[in-house]
């Protein structure tokens, strides 16, 4: 019986007449979440280039004010990357020695094993495609080093771990702050090695016109 009131409350804004259908993919209601992956991915690819500024706004306008799944696909489905790309549950990095890089459009797992002995591992979020709100990170570095870099509205979390050598940094982002787009919750031990995250290092240009903008204050 529990189950059947459970079931008789879900529907009751059902249409008469469609409680048997069920709503195709396109039809399903857009959450917050999606809302802000849709805007993310938009605002990558105006950087890229690939979207002119007026185009970036009527998109975003539209998105901002979209109901469902399919009205928000239609946005991206002329950009790389859509959101058709589902991010694997677990994804595992196993660095011996040397460097291993993830940059550019790479889909964010929801789980990341990292594993560094006597290497470095850089994991570059600026480009990144982000589907869910968190990752977590389970991390051991031993005589090596992670590297996560960071863009306003990620938020970096790595009070749970446990350093025997070495350090662990976490560095704010600069400017104002922005809407958190990811959590990362990062786990794990360190020993005679290193764990930093960080926002992306200023260009000479940026470092520059830094300089010129405190000057003229």
């Amino acid at each position: 019986m529990p189950l059947a009131s459970c079931s008789m409350s879900t529907m009751g804004d059902v249409p008469p007449g469609r409680a048997h259908e069920v709503a195709a993919p396109g039809d399903l209601r857009a959450s917050h979440e999606d809302r802000d992956r849709i805007v993310e991915l938009l605002r990558v690819a105006a950087g890229d280039g690939r979207l002119t500024a007026d185009e970036l706004d009527a998109r975003l306008e539209v998105a901002l004010v979209a109901r469902t799944w399919g009205e928000l696909a239609a946005l991206t489905t002329d950009l790389p990357a859509a959101p058709g790309a589902q991010p694997k549950d677990i994804a595992r990095i196993d660095c011996r020695s040397g460097h291993i890089r993830r940059d550019g459009r790479w889909i964010v797992p929801h789980r990341l094993e990292v594993r560094v002995s006597s290497g470095k591992v850089r994991l570059d979020f600026t480009e990144a495609v982000i589907a869910q709100p968190s990752l977590h990170i389970d991390a051991d570095v031993h005589s090596g080093a992670l590297a996560i870099v960071t863009k306003p509205g990620i938020v970096v979390d790595a009070d749970d771990v446990a350093v025997r050598s070495g350090s662990v940094k976490v560095r704010p982002q600069r400017g104002p702050e922005a809407p958190v787009t990811l959590r990362i919750e990062v786990s794990g031990t360190v020993g005679s090695g290193s764990i930093t995250a960080r926002p992306p290092r200023r260009t000479f240009w940026q470092w520059l016109a830094r300089l010129d903008g405190s000057g003229s204050g």
